[in-house]
């Protein structure tokens, strides 16, 4: 690998920790496996026959968020980051039909929700092979993967809707877009629907992909599943491979681990 490529990864991780999602995305069908993501055709028939559920407080999503001891591997913070937590009013898109894509993508919840909780979980640093070149070495730290989770509640039907937002913006940006997050801008070259997640009433999984510069185009992944009147969106990026342009797996022991949280 390439000095320049190297220094480049060292920059992803940098602008990961201040910005998050603002210097990743991409990816191909094939890496969504990794959410594991065989979807029920019959979820969102059923859902739409069920009566409406009632919405969890905030008290009622930060019991049900994700926690350390939930999960075998990786760090779940008990207090989010301030660089994570990014306000619905610093993020804009280039196409007003592409939003919802650029809010799942940095940890906002879809539409007017009654209570949102927010938290993350960065995997474990996977260390280099004995002998590695320092440079493969710098990208080999940044194996790994990060994911917000943002849990929302709502009323009167909000969490369906807002499912319906997302899925319906990956139909209308099939070609991508540019989302700012303040002065920082993203450049999105392609979004693609993949096989929807089990694990709640009905779901949705999503590969953007980035133009990362120098020919590199690179993988983030977006995977949300309702619960009833709750909406779960997981927003994932490895470090490495916004460098490199592979493709990486989300990880679904995660989604799993939140989503048996609620039930």
């Amino acid at each position: 690998m390439s000095t320049t490529a190297a220094r480049r990864a060292g920059l992803v991780a940098a602008s990961a920790a201040l910005a998050l999602l603002a210097t990743a995305c991409g990816g191909s069908d094939d890496g969504a496996k990794g959410a594991e993501v065989k979807g029920d055709s019959t979820a969102a028939a059923s859902a739409a026959a069920a009566p409406a559920a009632e919405p969890l407080t905030a008290a009622e999503l930060e019991k049900a968020a994700l926690a350390q001891s939930d999960v075998k591997k990786g760090k779940v913070p008990a207090k989010l980051a301030a660089t994570d937590d990014i306000a619905k009013g610093r993020i804009k898109t280039d196409k007003a039909a592409c939003l919802p894509l650029a809010y799942a993508q940095a940890g906002v919840a879809q539409g007017e929700p009654v209570a949102t909780v927010k938290r993350s979980w960065m995997g474990d640093a996977k260390p280099p092979a004995a002998g590695t070149k320092p440079e493969d070495a710098l990208v080999a730290s940044l194996d790994r993967e990060k994911m917000l989770v943002t849990l929302a509640s709502y009323k009167d039907g909000g969490a369906e809707e807002a499912l319906k937002a997302l899925s319906a913006a990956v139909e209308k940006c099939p070609g991508g877009f540019t989302s700012t997050v303040d002065s920082d801008k993203t450049p999105y070259v392609k979004a693609v629907a993949t096989a929807a997640p089990k694990g709640g009433d009905e779901g949705a999984a999503i590969t953007l992909t980035m133009d990362a510069g120098d020919g590199v185009k690179a993988p983030a992944k977006l995977v949300a599943v309702r619960k009833g009147a709750t909406l779960v969106t997981f927003s994932a990026i490895n470090f490495a491979t916004a460098a490199t342009g592979k493709d990486f797996q989300v990880p679904a022991d995660v989604i799993a681990a939140q989503m048996g949280k609620l039930g």
